[in-house]
């Protein structure tokens, strides 16, 4: 019992230097992510030009339901400790919020990670095993390094079941609600 109140207190302490963190770098993306506070940088151009292509060929289909692309929303992982700020998030019209930045993980549709060299590790393993855990349905991670793209679908208490990857330049297919082809060689010049 000791070491669950001990792992409460840290939670709670972490929370707070969290909100403070913040505050205090209100023009940053900053993340908890595996039990670290996360300070992000500002995306690249190369970052940014791969969210704006994937928003072109989403963003008809995605407004025609109804759906919102955010690119700036957290996500609310139930109780883990974890929150994350997608590069990308699509939401239905009207997604469960645990409060007025953050929507529950299993109400969003689609979350995009654009990997960048200081963020491989958390966008290939950890976020994608957090972000199973909490429901959320599919999981894109583009990485303009390698020249990939993984969409993980089907999620469950050990991460997603489905994975598929493909170089950048060929067709990706997003399954339901979706069934969108996504053409991986627009992400990129």
């Amino acid at each position: 019992m000791a070491s669950l109140t001990h792992r409460r207190r840290g939670d709670i302490e972490l929370e707070r230097h969290y909100k403070r963190v913040c505050e205090a770098f209100d023009d940053r993306r900053v993340e908890i992510v595996d039990g670290r506070i996360v300070i992000r940088e500002g995306a690249s151009l190369v970052h940014n030009q791969v969210i704006f292509r994937l928003l072109r060929q989403i963003l008809i289909f995605a407004d025609d339901r109804g759906w919102t692309a955010c690119n700036d929303i957290k996500l609310f992982l139930g109780p883990r400790i974890d929150r994350y700020r997608p590069d990308l998030t699509v939401v239905p019209e009207k997604p469960r919020m645990w409060d007025a930045e953050n929507v529950y993980g299993e109400d969003t549709l689609l979350v995009a990670e654009v990997v960048s060299p200081s963020s491989r590790r958390d966008d290939h393993l950890l976020k994608p095993r957090t972000c199973a855990l909490a429901g959320v349905p599919l999981h894109l991670v583009l990485d303009p390094l390698d020249r990939t793209a993984r969409l993980l679908s089907s999620p469950g208490p050990h991460g997603y079941t489905q994975e598929t990857a493909v170089a950048l330049g060929e067709s990706l297919m997003l399954p339901q609600p979706w069934d969108l082809e996504i053409d991986t060689g627009r992400l990129l010049d």
